[in-house]
């Protein structure tokens, strides 16, 4: 999996997934553009002064021209990985629409959005590429998203707008995956389950190996799929 020279976009690059998406990209030689909206989150960032490294602030990824104006600075690029995106535990009684409507912006938009840039920016290099949707478990088991409805349905959509854009963009050679993660062993979601035992869950360092298969220039042939990555929970 050689990524030298290889331009490569990760939306949500400075949370616990994603750092280790980027960390694994630039041992394979790739240079990260990472854009970022949250101070805080990048200044805790291990690889903001890595030479591979392009933090872009202020970006909205759920804002057309804000997606348009990142897309438009990558020189040939090459995939892109959205990672970015927001949970939300509740059960349908007391979830508003203005709930519902802020994870379709956080999971569903912002993936559509960015996937349309990359289609955009890879198709104009006539290169061919790779793109790499992060939907979740209960996108594929619908029954275990009972009780964060919102969340379940934003990121099934995802699941959905993968499989219709793999096969939509394939003769331009843009490859098109997803992954869907069950919990994952990060220090949010352990101070969130204190009791839960963390060694079934999926190590973060592995789901970002799968992620960076789908994303090479190795993967030849997956398109359209939706990978489980639930680790032994």
């Amino acid at each position: 999996m050689d990524y030298r020279d290889r331009h490569v976009i990760v939306t949500g690059g400075t949370g616990a997934l994603g750092t280790a998406t980027v960390a694994a990209l630039i041992d394979a030689g790739a240079v990260c553009h990472v854009p970022y909206i949250d101070q805080a989150e990048a200044d805790r960032f291990p690889l903001r002064n890595h030479a591979n490294v392009d933090f872009v602030a202020d970006v909205d990824l759920s804002q057309e021209s804000s997606v348009a104006k990142l897309y438009a600075t990558v020189p040939k690029l090459w995939a892109s990985i959205h990672i970015a995106g927001g949970f939300a535990m509740a059960p349908i009684a007391t979830t508003a629409k203005s709930d519902l409507m802020k994870q379709v912006d956080m999971n569903l938009v912002t993936a559509f959005l960015c996937c349309r840039a990359a289609v955009i920016a890879m198709t104009a290099t006539g290169a061919g590429g790779r793109i790499l949707n992060v939907a979740t478990r209960p996108a594929l088991e619908w029954r275990a998203g009972a009780g964060m409805t919102a969340y379940t349905a934003t990121k099934a959509a995802v699941a959905a707008l993968t499989g219709a854009l793999a096969e939509e963009v394939v003769k331009s050679g843009i490859l098109v995956n997803a992954i869907a993660p069950s919990t994952m062993d990060t220090p949010a979601n352990r101070k969130a389950m204190p009791d839960a035992d963390p060694a079934t869950w999926a190590k973060v360092e592995d789901v970002a190996a799968t992620i960076l298969f789908l994303a090479s220039p190795a993967n030849r042939v997956t398109r359209g799929a939706v990978v489980p990555v639930y680790g032994r929970g």
